[in-house]
C-alpha cells in the first residue's frame, strides 16, 4: 500500500454530476492508455512566433505520442522540407524535434521562414501550429554628429533616443559616463518611445553625457548613443553673453520661460487614437511642460479605471491597464495642471482580439456503433473565420464519411465505425491572429480498467476536503460507483462531489471519513474495482503565537511559538526572518519551541515567523522585532543670520532607531566665562531642525544640540562654531540686597553678586548707595567691585536707612535699581516689662499679664517676651528644694501668655523679658505665687505579705507626689474564683497616717484583688493594685483527699463504669441484629445520626457531644487552665450574683456603679490571675 498525501492547497470547483458518471463522449479528463491504438497527439512545439539567437543552433521542436509511435515531417513556407538533403539539418530519434546546426557554418537568415510539423501513423495526423523562425537582430546606432544644446533656465527640453530597429525591440535608458542611471522626477522622465522629457531645466541639468542605451535582451548586448551635451544659462548669465546684434524683443522674451501654463509634449493635439489587443497591456503615455512642473492626472469618460488592474508609472504620465478587454475600449483623458492653468488631452482606445478560445475540440473516444460531436468555438475582434481539417487536409478535400456531418462549427457523428478514426484540425482565424487545435476521434472497443494505482492510503486534515483519486479507461465509457466500507452503499452527492475523471471529493473532512473507499467501473463488456484508505488527522495548531517586541539595541528578546499537532504525524518547527532563513549567526539560537536572539542590532528589525509543518499541512504565525534606541546625535549644526541678540541654529537630526524623536535639547557653552560647562538653551519639538536662539551680550556662545525619545536622550552632537556676542551695558541689577548692622553703629550693605555671564561686558561694578529713611540727607554712594558686601561705619544705632546696589560696566549703568529698607545695629533693649501679673488657673496651669516696654527702648527689632519661671519649694514640708528654671518665649509683641505643666501645691517665682535681635533687655520685677493642691499620685508601692487561713496584712508608702495634704487612703478588693470571676466588692476608708493593716475574717484559700488610693483635698488619686491568696485548710484538704481513697467510694466508681459497660454492650448488639428486623433497609438507607460507630482510637461515639460541652460560659466567666467544669450550684460561682455586684466609681472615687468588666483600673473588673486555681477549690465545687 502506497501513501499519498492530501495537497496543503487546493483549487478544485466542485462540479455538480450524477452519482453514475455519463460521461458520453467527452473523454477530455481520460487519459487513453499508451497501450492502445490511438491516433497522434501533438505534446510539444516551438512557439509561433520564434525569435532565434543567431549564434546558436536553431532547435525546432515537435513531440507526439501515439500508438503506433507516430513518423514526422517538416513543412518550410508551405512546401515539404526534406531534412535528409542538408547535411545542418537533423532529425532527434524517436521525436519531430529538428536541430539546424550553424555555429560551425550556416547563417541564421538561410533558415527563416514558416515550418510546420506533422505526425502521422495508421489512425491519422496531427499537425503544429506554422512556427516563424527569425533571428534576433541588434543593429548600431547611426553615427550621427550632436552638438552641445543651450538653452535658457526654466524652458522645456527633449533629448531623442531613436534607436535602431531590432528584433524583438530593444529597451531603454539613459545613463551618463559612468553607468550610472540618470535621475527621474516629475520634472525630468524618459518616454515610451525612449526620448528624455523635461518639463522645465534647471542649471543642474547642465552635463555633457546624456547618453541613451539600448538593451537587446534576446542576444544580451548593449548599444548606445553618442552623448549629448546639454548647457543651461541663468538670465544673470545672459546678460553678460547676450551679443549686441540681439534685440529687446529677444532677449525679454526669454521671460516667457520663467513661468507659465501646461502644455503637452506628447501626444500632441488634443486628441489621439490607440488601439490596442485583448489580454495585452495598454499603455497610455502623457508628458506635459511648464513651471511650476505640471502634475498628470488620468481620468475615463462614462467610467472608472480598472481598479485591480490600474497602475501609474513613470511620475504617473503613463497609465498602464493589464489584461484589457473590449469593456476597455472608450476615452481616456489626461490632465496637466500647475498653479497656472492646465491642459487636457484625450484618447480614444479601441481593444481588438485576436482568436480565443470559447470551446476548443476535445479528443473523441467512441465505441462502434456510437455517436459523438467535435466542437469547435472561438471568437475576437473581428469574429474569427472557423476552417475544418482533417489529418492536415482541408476537409472539403477529404473523402466523405457517411458518419460524419459539419455543420458550422461543429461536426456531428452517428454510427462510427474503426475507419471513422482520424485526426481533426480547427482553425480559428482573423486579421490579429490563428488558432489551431488538434483533436482525434478514436473508435475502440475495450472493457474498463483502472488506471490509478491499487491500495492507495491517503492522508489528509480534519475539515479540509480529501480527492480520493480513481483514473479510470473504457470503451464504451464506463460508468463509475463508489462505496464506503466493505458493506457500504452507493455513496450520494448530497454529501460527496463526484468529478468527471472519477476522483471522488469528501468536501469536508471529518474523523468518521477514516475508512476504504472502493470505486467500481463498468461498461457493457466489463467491470473493474479498486481500493482507497482514507486517514483523517488533527490540524497542526499554533497555541502560543510569538508577540510584538519592542527591544532596545543591545538587549535580548525571545519569541516563543508553541504547537500542537498530530500524535501521528511528525512536525517540524522553522524560524524565518523576513520570510527568509535566519542568519548563520552565533546571536540566534533555538532552544524547543523559542527563538532567542542575544546583543541585538539593527540589522535584527525585521518579522520573525514560526512555520510549524507536518507532510500534510502547515501553519505559521508572525511577529515583529522592533530595535529601538537613544537617537543618534544630530550632526551639520550651522548658524546662520547673525544678529547681536539672536542667531539661528540648523542641524540635521541623527537616525531616530525606530522610535520617534519628541524633542531637541540646544546647550550652549560661555567659552569666554565658564569654557567647559554646558547650560540649557531652550527646548525645540521634534519635528523641528532650527531654532531661533536668543542671545546675551559679551558671551563667546557655541552650541549643541540633543536629541531626545521616548527611550532617552542621544549623545550631544559636535558643538557648533563660536559666536561671540557685542558688549552692553548690564540688564540686571544684584539681586538679595541687605541692610543689616553687626554692631550698633554700623550697617552691612550685602549682595548676590552678578555671575560673568550677566555681566554684557567688560569692567564689572557696583554703586552702593545709603540714606536714612526718615532724614533729609541726600544719598551716599560708593562704587566697588569683586565684592558682595560694603560696611558703612557710624551709623546710630537702629535706624532704618534707604539702601540699593546697581550695577555697571565700561558701556554703561543698569536700570535704576528697586530701593529696600535696611537697618543700622541694633543694641540690648534698655527697660523691663512692668505690671506683671499671674493669674493662677488651676494646680497645673497659670495666666501670666504684663506691659510692653516703649518702641524707642527696645533698640533692635522686637522678637517677643521670655518668661523665665521656677519652683522654690512645695507648699508641704516634706519636700523643700530648689528647681532648675524653665523659659517661655512668645514671640511678637504679646502681653500675656500661659504657664503649663506646673506642679500642684508648689511656690513659683517668675519675670518677664523682652527679646530683640541682639538679645534680652532687663528682667522684670519677681512674681511669686503659688498652685492650689490636686489629686495625688498612686501610693508608692503596695505590698501584702503573713498570709493567713483567714487574714492578710497589707504595707503601703504615700505616693512620690502627694499634690498636697493626704487625708486618707480607700482601700478596695474582692475575691476571684477559680473561674476567675469576680465577687462582692468591700470599700474601706484608712487614715493618711497609717502605712499597714491587717484584713481579717477572710475567706480560706481565695484570691483577693486590691485597690489602693491616696486622697488630699481635690480628690482621690490613682490607684495601685495587687493580688493575694489566702492559705489553705490543711484539715480539710486533707478529709477531701481521705473521702476520695475511701474503699465504698472506689467501689461506687467501679460499680458506675460496669454498669456502663454493659450499656455499652447491650447497644452494640441490638445495632448488630437489626438485619433480622424488616425494617433494617429502611435504617440502613437512613442512618440514625445519633447511633455511629465508635471512634477506634478513643473509645467513644463517633460524631456524638453532649449539649452541655456547646452551652456558653457566663457572661464574665473564664475558662481555668485546667479545664475545670463547674456544677451550675457551685457555691463559689458568681451566678447568685447576676451580671456581678455593682462596681464602678465617679470621679472622687466613691463607689456607685455596676460591675462592666471593661476597664483594667475600675475595681469591678476581674484580673485574669497567673496563679492556678487551688485544686481543693475546684474540688469542693465539683462535689
Amino acid at each position: 500500500m502506497r501513501l499519498k498525501i492530501m495537497p496543503q492547497k487546493k483549487s478544485l470547483s466542485v462540479l455538480q454530476t450524477p452519482l453514475i458518471l455519463f460521461l458520453c463522449q467527452v473523454m477530455s479528463a481520460l487519459e487513453v492508455p499508451l497501450d492502445l491504438v490511438q491516433p497522434p497527439t501533438i505534446t510539444r512545439q516551438s512557439p509561433k512566433d520564434y525569435i532565434i539567437d543567431p549564434r546558436e543552433n536553431i532547435e525546432i521542436q515537435c513531440e507526439a505520442k501515439g500508438k503506433p509511435p507516430p513518423s514526422f515531417s517538416w513543412t518550410r513556407n508551405g512546401t515539404h522540407f526534406d531534412i535528409d538533403k542538408d547535411p545542418l539539418v537533423k532529425m532527434l530519434p524517436n521525436s519531430g524535434t529538428l536541430v539546424i546546426s550553424i555555429t560551425i557554418e550556416g547563417k541564421a537568415e538561410t533558415y527563416e521562414g514558416v515550418y510546420q510539423c506533422t505526425a502521422r501513423n495508421e489512425r491519422g495526423a496531427a499537425i503544429s501550429n506554422n512556427i516563424v523562425i527569425r533571428p534576433s537582430r541588434s543593429p548600431l546606432w547611426t553615427k550621427e554628429k550632436l552638438e552641445q544644446i543651450t538653452i535658457l533656465k526654466g524652458q522645456s527640453l527633449v533629448l531623442p533616443c531613436r534607436p535602431p530597429l531590432g528584433l524583438p525591440p530593444p529597451i531603454i535608458f539613459w545613463m551618463d559616463n559612468s553607468f550610472q542611471r540618470l535621475p527621474q522626477s516629475e520634472r525630468v522622465s524618459q518616454g515610451l518611445n525612449g526620448d528624455l522629457y523635461f518639463s522645465n531645466v534647471l542649471p543642474e541639468d547642465t552635463r555633457e553625457d546624456y547618453i541613451c542605451y539600448a538593451r537587446f535582451n534576446h542576444t544580451q548586448t548593449i548599444q548606445q548613443k553618442q552623448p549629448i551635451s546639454v548647457k543651461v544659462h541663468s538670465m544673470d548669465e545672459l546678460n553678460d553673453t547676450i551679443t549686441a546684434n540681439l534685440s529687446d524683443s529677444e532677449f525679454y522674451g526669454a521671460k516667457s520661460y520663467i513661468e507659465r501654463p501646461p502644455k503637452l509634449l506628447t501626444p500632441e493635439g488634443r486628441t489621439s487614437h490607440k488601439e490596442e489587443l485583448r489580454e495585452n497591456v495598454l499603455s497610455l503615455e502623457c508628458i506635459a511642460e511648464g513651471l511650476p512642473t505640471p502634475s498628470i492626472n488620468w481620468t475615463k469618460e462614462d467610467g472608472e479605471l480598472p481598479i485591480n488592474r490600474t497602475f501609474y508609472k513613470n511620475f504617473k504620465k503613463t497609465l498602464n491597464i493589464i489584461h484589457v478587454s473590449e469593456a476597455d475600449s472608450g476615452k481616456y483623458k489626461c490632465t496637466a495642471r500647475n498653479s497656472l492653468g492646465f491642459v487636457e488631452h484625450t484618447i480614444s482606445v479601441t481593444v481588438k482580439a485576436a482568436p480565443y478560445w470559447i470551446t476548443a475540440p476535445r479528443n473523441l473516444v467512441l465505441s462502434p456503433g456510437e455517436d459523438g460531436t467535435l466542437i469547435c468555438r472561438a471568437n475576437g475582434n473581428p469574429k474569427p473565420n472557423i476552417s475544418w481539417l482533417i489529418n492536415g487536409v482541408p476537409i472539403e478535400m477529404a473523402p466523405d464519411d457517411p458518419s460524419r456531418k459539419i455543420d458550422g462549427d461543429t461536426i456531428l457523428f452517428s454510427d462510427v465505425q474503426e475507419s471513422s478514426s482520424a485526426v481533426y484540425q480547427c482553425n480559428a482565424s482573423n486579421e490579429y491572429g490563428y488558432l489551431l487545435a488538434n483533436a482525434f476521434v478514436n473508435v475502440l472497443a475495450e472493457p474498463p480498467r483502472i488506471l490509478t494505482e491499487v491500495d492507495l492510503r491517503y492522508q489528509v486534515i480534519t475539515d479540509r476536503p480529501a480527492m480520493l483519486d480513481c483514473a479510470f479507461f473504457g470503451s464504451p465509457i464506463p460508468t463509475i460507483e463508489w462505496f464506503k466500507g466493505t458493506k457500504g452503499s452507493v455513496l450520494q452527492e448530497n454529501t460527496y462531489v463526484f468529478h468527471d475523471n472519477g476522483t471522488l471529493e469528501i468536501p469536508v473532512a471529518q474523523k468518521e471519513s477514516a475508512d476504504t473507499y472502493t470505486c467500481v467501473v463498468r461498461n457493457k463488456l466489463g467491470m473493474a474495482k479498486n481500493d482507497v484508505h482514507l486517514e483523517v488527522k488533527d490540524p497542526t495548531r499554533i497555541i502560543k503565537q510569538p508577540e510584538y517586541k519592542i527591544v532596545q539595541r543591545g538587549g535580548r528578546v525571545s519569541f516563543e511559538c508553541t504547537v500542537k499537532h498530530d500524535p501521528t504525524l511528525i512536525a517540524t518547527l522553522t524560524w524565518l526572518k523576513d520570510y527568509g532563513e535566519l542568519p548563520n549567526d552565533g546571536r540566534f539560537s533555538i532552544d524547543n519551541d523559542h527563538l532567542v536572539i542575544m546583543n541585538i542590532s539593527d540589522e535584527d528589525d525585521a518579522t520573525y515567523t514560526c512555520v510549524a509543518n507536518t507532510s500534510l499541512d502547515i501553519v505559521s504565525a508572525s511577529a515583529m522585532l522592533r530595535v529601538v534606541d537613544r537617537p543618534n546625535p544630530p550632526f551639520d549644526l550651522e548658524l546662520t543670520s547673525f544678529l547681536e541678540r539672536s542667531v539661528q541654529l540648523s542641524w540635521i537630526p541623527g537616525e531616530e532607531n525606530n522610535s520617534p524623536i519628541t524633542e531637541f535639547i540646544i546647550e550652549y557653552e560661555d567659552a569666554f566665562h565658564e569654557p567647559g560647562i554646558w547650560h540649557h538653551q531652550t527646548d525645540v519639538p521634534g519635528i523641528q531642525t532650527t531654532a531661533e536662539l536668543k542671545l546675551s551680550p559679551y558671551v563667546k556662545y557655541s552650541f549643541r544640540v540633543i536629541a531626545v525619545n521616548s527611550i532617552g536622550r542621544s549623545l550631544p552632537s559636535e558643538a557648533s562654531e563660536y559666536y561671540m556676542t557685542k558688549a552692553a551695558e548690564p540688564e540686571e541689577n544684584p539681586t538679595a540686597v541687605e541692610g543689616i548692622g553687626s554692631e550698633p553703629d554700623n550697617l552691612v550693605i550685602t549682595w548676590q553678586p552678578l555671575k560673568g555671564f550677566d555681566s554684557n561686558g567688560p569692567g564689572l561694578q557696583y554703586k552702593v548707595s545709603w540714606r536714612q529713611k526718615d532724614g533729609d540727607d541726600e544719598w551716599t554712594s560708593v562704587v566697588v567691585a569683586n565684592v558682595s558686601k560694603y560696611i558703612v561705619s557710624g551709623t546710630p544705632t537702629f535706624v532704618p536707612y534707604l539702601v540699593k546696589v546697581q550695577a555697571l560696566n565700561n558701556v554703561g549703568f543698569a536700570p535704576e535699581p528697586g530701593i529696600i529698607i535696611g537697618h543700622s545695629g541694633e543694641d540690648l533693649p534698655m527697660v523691663a516689662p512692668s505690671n506683671v501679673r499671674v493669674n493662677v488657673v488651676n494646680s497645673t496651669l497659670a495666666e501670666v499679664h504684663w506691659e510692653p516696654v516703649p518702641p524707642k527702648s527696645i533698640r533692635g527689632h522686637l522678637k517677643g517676651y521670655r518668661i523665665y519661671y521656677w519652683k522654690v519649694k512645695n507648699s508641704s514640708k516634706r519636700n523643700r528644694r530648689h528647681v532648675e528654671k524653665k523659659i517661655l518665649t512668645f514671640n511678637g509683641n504679646k502681653t500675656h501668655g500661659m504657664l503649663p505643666g506646673l506642679e500642684p501645691f508648689s511656690h513659683y517665682t517668675l519675670n518677664v523679658r523682652v527679646v530683640n535681635g541682639k538679645g534680652e533687655g532687663p528682667a522684670s520685677v519677681d512674681q511669686v505665687f503659688n498652685t492650689p493642691e490636686g489629686v495625688p499620685g498612686a501610693p508608692l508601692f503596695l505590698k501584702i505579705v503573713n498570709p493567713t487561713l483567714d487574714s492578710l496584712t497589707l504595707e503601703w508608702d504615700p505616693p512620690s507626689h502627694p499634690n498636697g495634704i493626704l487625708t486618707a487612703y480607700t482601700l478596695k478588693f474582692q475575691p476571684i474564683n477559680s473561674t476567675h470571676e469576680l465577687g462582692p466588692l468591700v470599700d474601706l476608708k484608712i487614715p493618711a497616717n497609717m502605712t499597714s493593716l491587717i484584713l481579717r475574717n477572710l475567706s480560706y484559700s481565695t484570691r483577693y484583688k486590691f485597690y489602693f488610693y491616696a486622697q488630699t483635698a481635690a480628690g482621690t488619686g490613682s490607684p495601685i493594685t495587687e493580688e493575694a491568696v489566702t492559705t489553705v485548710d490543711e484539715a480539710m484538704a486533707s478529709r477531701q483527699v481521705d473521702i476520695a481513697t475511701q474503699g465504698w467510694f472506689i467501689g461506687l466508681m467501679c460499680a458506675v463504669a460496669l454498669l456502663i459497660l454493659i450499656l455499652l454492650i447491650v447497644c452494640f448488639i441490638r445495632r448488630n441484629k437489626g438485619g433480622k428486623y424488616p425494617v433494617k433497609e429502611k435504617e440502613d438507607a437512613h442512618a440514625d445520626p445519633e447511633i455511629q460507630p465508635m471512634k477506634e482510637d478513643d473509645g467513644t461515639f463517633g460524631e456524638y457531644s453532649d449539649a452541655e460541652d456547646h452551652k456558653p460560659l457566663k457572661k464574665g466567666s473564664r475558662t481555668p487552665s485546667d479545664r475545670t467544669v463547674k456544677k451550675e450550684d457551685s457555691d463559689d460561682s458568681l451566678v447568685d450574683y447576676g451580671e456581678g455586684v455593682n462596681g464602678q466609681f465617679n470621679e472622687d472615687g466613691s463607689f456607685i456603679g455596676q460591675y462592666s468588666g471593661k476597664k483594667e483600673k475600675e475595681p469591678a473588673e476581674g484580673n485574669e490571675s497567673s496563679e492556678a486555681p487551688s485544686p481543693v477549690n475546684a474540688m469542693n465545687s465539683f462535689v
